[in-house]
């Protein structure tokens, strides 16, 4: 472990650096640590991005609001405090928001608990009066709702919006204040069309849309379609997303109802990242307990040349899928841990999902399949995408995924990209001790 001391006129602060190559050797990944001698880690909310650390260090790489002054660093922790500190989504002066204990988004601006009841006040929404009007049996499935209960759904739904969608500006970093529980519930991060945005040690909890919408086209037999993601990059750039937890608790799926013979679903994303975004990494984050759970492009065709992500270090448990589904970009993979084991009845479909031309590079990463589960469907793609890479073990074997899948597939998995990865700060060669090492090191409460 490199060590350095400060000059004479800093010395009393004995802060202990440990250089991103020791850092590496030690598991804990390529983004610098700053440590007191004494009292853990110091100053999270000035720390940026390393350098070669995934697509978000390209270019100008990713500092968030490291330059904010002191009237542009903020303390919140109610969900006024925090859309105060966030400001216009257009003021790209830097800013730090230090977020303590966990903000609900579902409260007024007194701080007063707001409810489902309290969005469709007004509106002439009821869930009661929706089902009624249209009951395929009646309504049919050719077309969208519409009329007079849909307009008043999408009114409810707008209102629910207006609290629980943060928009954050260009310039940002959003920390969690270590040993404070951090965290969202119930609300969505909106990183829109800019530029250079850091979220870290934060839980993001019950994002939930009290008015999905029915969609009879959606699929053989319709669907009910949510909202809100719990952060969500459109058209964002040099985004770095680390130290975060994502979960569906304390609601999960596996309670909620069916109506027309389909799930009823609050849930939408929990990261996803569309419409451009671009040069982003995702690191050292804890996804569970989630059905649909990273989307890297919204549709086939959402912009070519951009989408590059990197994504490592991750723990994905209890996800249904989508982790990732990529399209167009070009995506690294690496030294993930993904348990496929049923939790909470989120029962895994596939874990990584390249269509649409996607160009995949999935590299040392780690499998935990339960006894029946079969190789064959950790993956998934539409007979475009690619994935490249190998050094995937699956219960501790080295296992040639994309042959498994080819093999009980007719859309063959591409094995070739058009592109080699070098942003790769902290790739480790061998996925062996993963379980172990990221079972402690990853999600929101572990940066100090």
């Amino acid at each position: 472990m490199a060590i350095r001391s400060h000059r004479r006129s800093l010395r009393k602060r004995r802060t202990l650096i440990v250089s991103a190559a020791a850092v590496t050797t030690a598991g804990l990944g390529a983004s610098l640590l700053v440590m007191n001698a004494n009292a853990g880690t110091v100053d999270l909310y000035h720390q940026t991005l390393a350098a070669k650390d995934g697509w978000a260090s390209s270019g100008t790489g990713t500092t968030g609001g490291t330059k904010a002054d002191t009237a542009h660093t903020f303390t919140v922790s109610t969900r006024a405090q925090l859309v105060k500190a966030l400001g216009s989504a257009s003021d790209t002066t830097p800013r730090i928001i230090k977020v303590t204990g966990t903000i609900d988004a579902n409260t007024d601006d007194s701080g007063k608990k707001l409810t489902c009841a309290d969005y469709a006040a007004g509106t002439g929404y009821s869930l009661s009066a929706y089902l009624k009007a249209f009951d395929p049996a009646t309504y049919g499935r050719s077309k969208l709702p519409s009329g007079t209960q849909e307009t008043a759904r999408a009114a409810a739904q707008a209102k629910q919006a207006k609290n629980v969608v943060f928009k954050v500006p260009a310039n940002t970093t959003i920390v969690g204040a270590p040993g404070t529980k951090a965290g969202i519930s119930g609300g969505m991060l909106q990183i829109q069309n800019v530029d250079n945005v850091i979220v870290r040690n934060l839980t993001f909890a019950a994002t939930e849309d009290c008015f999905p919408q029915w969609d009879p086209t959606d699929g053989d037999d319709g669907n009910w379609n949510s909202n809100y993601d719990s952060v969500t990059l459109r058209g964002a750039t040099h985004v770095w997303a680390d130290h975060n937890t994502f979960t569906d608790a304390p609601h999960f799926d596996s309670a909620n109802p069916k109506y027309y013979g389909r799930e009823y679903q609050i849930h939408d994303g929990a990261l996803d990242i569309t419409k451009g975004s671009d040069l982003v990494t995702v690191s050292r984050n804890q996804f569970t307990n989630h059905d649909k759970t990273m989307l890297i492009g919204s549709s086939d065709t959402d912009s070519v040349g951009k989408l590059r992500v990197s994504i490592h270090h991750n723990v994905w448990k209890g996800i249904v899928q989508r982790a990732p589904l990529a399209r167009i970009g070009q995506i690294h993979i690496y030294n993930n841990v993904y348990d496929v084991t049923t939790l909470n009845g989120y029962a895994p479909q596939y874990s990584i999902n390249s269509r649409a031309k996607a160009q995949v590079v999935a590299e040392n990463n780690y499998w935990t399949v339960p006894s029946g589960g079969k190789v064959a469907k950790l993956l998934s793609g539409d007979g475009t995408g690619s994935v490249a890479g190998g050094g995937n073990l699956v219960n501790g074997t080295t296992t040639d995924l994309v042959a498994a899948y080819n093999a009980a597939n007719s859309k063959k998995l591409k094995t070739t990209v058009n592109w080699t990865p070098t942003l790769t700060a902290g790739l480790e060669t061998s996925a062996k001790n993963l379980p172990t090492s990221l079972g402690t090191s990853t999600g929101a409460g572990v940066l100090s």
